[in-house]
């Protein structure tokens, strides 16, 4: 345990500190502009080491900061040991890290930099809750954008405050909001013929009962399309069948676009409408009659936004023609899901600053990202 000034960080321990530091950012921010309570069952299934399967491949530690008695801060440390095995420095993260004191954010720091160093860690990289297959970045641009699943709210002052605490800008996050409008369609037009030009070229959806054999060839996808990129985890077969397991209740064929080339996968894409359009007025922990409500919106499906989690187009193809029409294909597939997907506007988010074809591509669609996330890192060890 350290204290700095009035300020006490204490590791969280036992069931009732882990409940609170699920829910502390409810705590913290309720009544913020902009700020919308995620449901704490989403919350617990991401961080409880019962139920996330992060923890079948790496460690822990929560920390909550405390002044007066109160709790007015969080952060979690990990350790991946995916992470661990790729070439290049060694390096932990952090995550989870919420508050609307300034200056509990160092000490917080500070904790998850000494739990981390018993790891013998080179750097120290967030936040990602808990690594880069979820919730990324500290929000610092969209505060008072409609909320979005997956993606998590941070007052403004939190970047400046992370960067006092020593830690240096790794990477921006871009997310784009697209509209399922005639505009969107014509500004990512696809030449006439040009699909049959191509090969052999197939679009599919989600066999609901092939969901195994569809699974598998999402993750395989996905971390090749992915493998080498700035922060990249791969995903496991138990992340990838948890994500299709939760997302069963509101999973529709229309949201899994997959594109084949001649009979071979070549590009994915992973659509999941917003929880919030459904749960935003329910404050995160809702009532019987809360849940009764929420359960009817959900079997109607009465969300009008969606968010692409998962895009990715096989290696191979990467700084080829086909390479790059590819995934002007997902797009415009995308598009036509809206005619009977209930979405008017879907989020291609989490775009990294450096990813110039893909931001090129978004942005004939949509010119700029509607919400920026950050990512820091820090050197615990000099050259």
């Amino acid at each position: 345990m350290t204290t700095t000034d009035e300020i006490i960080i204490s590791p969280v321990s036992g069931a009732r500190q882990l409940a609170l530091f699920i829910r502390m950012p409810r705590l913290l921010y309720t009544g913020l502009p902009g700020f919308v309570p995620q449901l704490e069952m989403e919350a617990r299934a991401m961080l409880s080491p019962a139920q996330s399967p992060f923890f079948q491949h790496g460690k822990a530690q929560y920390f909550i900061a405390w002044r007066n008695g109160e709790p007015i801060g969080r952060i979690a440390a990990q350790i991946d040991f995916l992470a661990l095995a790729q070439p290049g420095p060694s390096i932990g993260f952090f995550g989870a890290l919420d508050t609307t004191t300034p200056e509990c954010v160092e000490p917080l720091m500070e904790a998850a930099e000494t739990w981390l160093r018993q790891f013998d860690i080179d750097v120290i990289r967030g936040p990602w809750t808990l690594n880069s297959n979820g919730e990324s970045g500290v929000m610092v641009e969209g505060q008072l954008e409609p909320p979005m699943v997956g993606t998590a709210w941070h007052p403004e002052m939190l970047d400046q405050a992370v960067q006092k605490a020593g830690f240096t800008k790794a990477m921006d996050l871009f997310s784009y909001s697209m509209p399922l409008s005639p505009a969107a369609e014509q500004a990512n037009r696809i030449p006439q013929g040009l699909r049959e030009r191509l090969g052999d070229i197939t679009v599919r959806g989600l066999r609901q009962d092939k969901l195994v054999e569809d699974a598998a060839i999402l993750q395989d996808l996905y971390n090749d399309a992915w493998a080498g990129t700035w922060g990249n985890v791969p995903m496991t077969t138990e992340e990838t069948n948890f994500l299709l397991k939760t997302l069963k209740p509101v999973l529709k064929p229309e949201q899994y676009v997959l594109i084949e080339l001649n009979k071979e996968p070549v590009a994915i894409a992973l659509v999941v409408p917003n929880v919030y359009d459904v749960s935003g007025d329910l404050n995160g922990a809702p009532s019987a009659a809360g849940w009764a409500k929420l359960a009817f919106r959900i079997a109607t499906h009465d969300f009008s936004s969606a968010r692409v989690i998962l895009l990715g187009v096989k290696k191979k193809l990467s700084g080829t023609a086909l390479g790059a029409i590819v995934p002007a294909l997902l797009i415009d597939e995308l598009i036509q899901r809206g005619r009977v997907l209930p979405y008017r506007t879907i989020e291609l988010g989490w775009v990294l600053e450096t990813n110039d074809g893909i931001r090129n591509l978004i942005e004939r669609i949509v010119p700029t990202p509607y919400k920026t996330h950050r990512m820091y890192e820090k050197w615990l060890k000099t050259a």
